[in-house]
């Protein structure tokens, strides 16, 4: 089965409305967040929580170490007793002291060095940092493990340290000792012995309760406006905690997948509704299609990668860069629409969900409002500026209402919201470069090709003075009509502008640049004539390629004819030969049709105003007359049935034509002649 042009479009659109919803939900950062800020003594600032599932409130740090505190304030750390460094230790002191002093009576000195040590080993010599952290920590005793796995309580009183180990054997000691450095021979033999510690401290703790109370399902836990009390924030900090234990199971994942789908699939679905319904030219367009959903999607991973990546706010993310985009190619209602949908998508990744479209809201439609007009550029630096203002005043007033003081008030968003609107400046490439993928084509665009000193319109208006004229009061007369019946009035005055540059080619051809001379195609047959006349479209297009002009400009050239007829010379032709049928195409532009209100536009206008030259008298039943006959000839022919125009817009262009012929063409008052007085 063959796949029509329309059944392709169609499922076109239906895999990128797929495809947008597809990366929405891949960009949503894979772990679910608690997203709500608290503080002791603050206000609430969100909306009424209650438990969705039953939880402990877990003590705070300062009652568990408390506590732990009680519960280990008589418990005595373990210590291992070495007895076999006391008989190296004695032996190498002996053996020093006989080999340094030939003299000395290894009887006495042996015997009370023997006594000593048995004493002080026994004991147990410690370090001395070991007894200073014990002596900190408050402990006067330690329990000490024999070798023999027994163990018993030696008080801090009863330990040697190396220094009182030393002072205890000198205190008594032979003469014959005072020469030898007794310190070389007295080390710890006291060791901590950190397993067994902490084991028994596990024994003594494992029983100790962490919680201190338990949240019902459904129950409330807090409310907007309430202070966040010692007691509500270990609540709401025991909610975290269990969120985000409860998050990584399978079944809680899959749950918030599938919501995360439903709510993309309805925000986008409404977007894509409105575009069906109330923007049917963007919405028929693929490539418009494609550029609105891709500038959603940049804004919606900026925002991912800012939350999963890096610890900077994600309000340095330029958000109005998404309105300000929209409404220099499109409207101010599809910018502010999708910037509403776009917040709404991404509030469900950040906290205080409700601040943030608060802020978002706002300056999306002070960036749309901004840029109503926009005719220059400096007005995206204009706007970046309101903004941020926007953005401040928004936040303070919030933290008012929120904190009550101006000792509280958080000013580091503040810094997020200058680098946001710094990044605004940006929008000019953007929007540059946006044109050239997209073929779009911005206000800013449109303003800068309305220059008539620019290099293309000195020339036209050099080479074919007259024909310049006629463009310029075509530009006056569409431009209003199309401000009246809502359609883009800056792209009517710039494909206005252009529409007749073809005649650049050959403009002596033309009526309005031969200053009253002879008309070269008099001379010619009509069928000839006729070609050279209707071979201006295909100059202009030639002229307008070359000068680099858009296609929506080339759009103007090639329609503002349509498929009507030279009628001078198809007249002509049949009166001279009453008896021949001429050839159609021959006096036929080749179109296309009008295929938008702007170019219809410009059909009215530029017809209706080329009439208005050969009216023999200029009366208000006259120029009536023939702005009705001209646009109703051109309705008649079906000139208009490809365009989105109705019959009450056509009217109201009737009108606006009118108005502005009878002011251009106005006729003087006659001043009386004078009587004499004579009679």
């Amino acid at each position: 089965m063959k796949i029509t042009p329309s059944q392709l479009h169609f499922i076109t659109k239906i895999g990128l409305f797929l495809s947008v919803i597809i990366f929405i939900v891949l960009l949503f950062p894979s772990e679910s967040k608690f997203k709500y800020q608290f503080e002791v003594g603050k206000p609430w600032s969100y909306e009424l929580i209650t438990a969705s599932f039953d939880f402990p409130i877990y003590k705070s740090e300062q009652q568990i170490s408390k506590e732990t505190d009680e519960i280990l304030k008589n418990f005595t750390p373990f210590y291992k007793l070495d007895t076999k460094i006391k008989e190296s230790q004695f032996n190498k002191l002996l053996s020093d002291c006989k080999s340094k002093n030939g003299k000395f009576s290894s009887s006495v000195s042996s015997k009370y060095l023997k006594s000593k040590f048995d004493t002080i080993y026994a004991s147990g010599i410690i370090s001395v940092e070991e007894y200073n952290k014990l002596v900190n920590d408050g402990r006067n005793s330690i329990s000490c493990i024999l070798p023999n796995r027994v163990t018993h309580i030696v008080t801090l009183e009863n330990i040697y340290t190396p220094k009182t180990a030393y002072e205890e054997i000198v205190k008594n000691a032979p003469c014959a000792l005072n020469s030898f450095n007794l310190n070389m021979y007295l080390v710890d033999n006291l060791k901590y012995d950190s397993v067994t510690t902490d084991l028994l401290k596990g024994d003594l703790l494992k029983n100790m309760s962490l919680t201190s109370g338990m949240v019902q399902t459904g129950e409330k836990v807090i409310d907007r406006g309430e202070i966040v009390t010692p007691t509500l924030f270990l609540a709401l900090k025991s909610l975290k905690i269990e969120f985000e234990k409860r998050k990584g199971s399978i079944q809680q994942s899959t749950v918030v997948v599938l919501g995360e789908i439903i709510m993309i699939f309805s925000l986008i679905s409404l977007f894509f509704l409105y575009l069906y319904l109330f923007r049917a030219r963007i919405f028929e367009n693929t490539g418009n299609l494609l550029f609105l959903s891709l500038l959603i999607l940049m804004m919606v991973g900026l925002t991912s990668f800012t939350i999963r990546y890096t610890s900077l706010s994600y309000y340095i993310v330029p958000y109005a860069l998404l309105p300000m985009i929209i409404r220099v190619f499109f409207d101010s209602r599809t910018a502010l629409f999708a910037h509403v949908i776009t917040m709404l998508i991404i509030s469900f990744v950040v906290d205080n969900s409700f601040q943030f479209v608060l802020l978002q809201i706002t300056i999306g439609m002070v960036a749309v409002s901004s840029l109503r007009d926009m005719t220059q550029r400096s007005q995206l630096a204009q706007s970046a500026f309101y903004i941020f203002l926007s953005y401040t005043l928004i936040h303070l007033a919030f933290e008012f209402i929120s904190e009550g003081e101006l000792l509280r008030i958080h000013w580091q968003p503040l810094i997020s919201f200058g680098i946001s609107s710094i990044f605004l400046l940006f929008a000019y490439v953007l929007i540059y470069f946006f044109e050239k993928i997209f073929g779009l084509m911005s206000s800013v665009t449109l303003v800068e090709l309305t220059n008539i000193n620019s290099d293309l319109m000195m020339k036209f208006a050099e080479v074919a003075p007259g024909t310049f004229q006629h463009t310029l009061q075509v530009s006056n007369l569409a431009t209003e009509a199309a401000k009246k019946i809502s359609a883009n009035s800056l792209l009517v005055r710039t494909g206005a502008l252009y529409h007749d540059i073809g005649k650049m080619k050959n403009p002596e051809f033309f009526t309005e640049n031969q200053m009253g001379g002879k008309n070269p195609l008099s001379d010619m047959d009509y069928e000839e004539a006729s070609r050279i006349v209707i071979n201006h479209v295909a100059d202009g297009v030639e002229i307008a390629k070359k000068s680099h002009l858009p296609e929506q400009i080339i759009n103007f050239i090639v329609t503002h004819h349509g498929l009507g007829k030279t009628k001078f010379f198809y007249n002509s032709f049949i009166n001279a030969n009453p008896n021949i049928l001429p050839n159609e195409e021959a006096f036929t532009y080749p179109g296309p049709l009008p295929n938008n209100k702007e170019t219809a536009i410009l059909m009215m206008a530029d017809a209706v105003e080329a009439r208005s030259r050969s009216l023999s008298e200029y009366t208000i039943e006259s120029i009536d007359d023939m702005v009705e006959s001209m646009i109703n000839s051109q309705i008649a022919e079906g000139q208009f049935r490809d365009a989105p125009i109705t019959f009450r817009d056509v009217e109201t262009v009737k009108t606006v034509f009118k108005e502005k012929i009878k002011n251009i063409y106005h006729s003087r008052i006659a001043y009386p002649e004078a009587k004499s007085l004579n009679g």
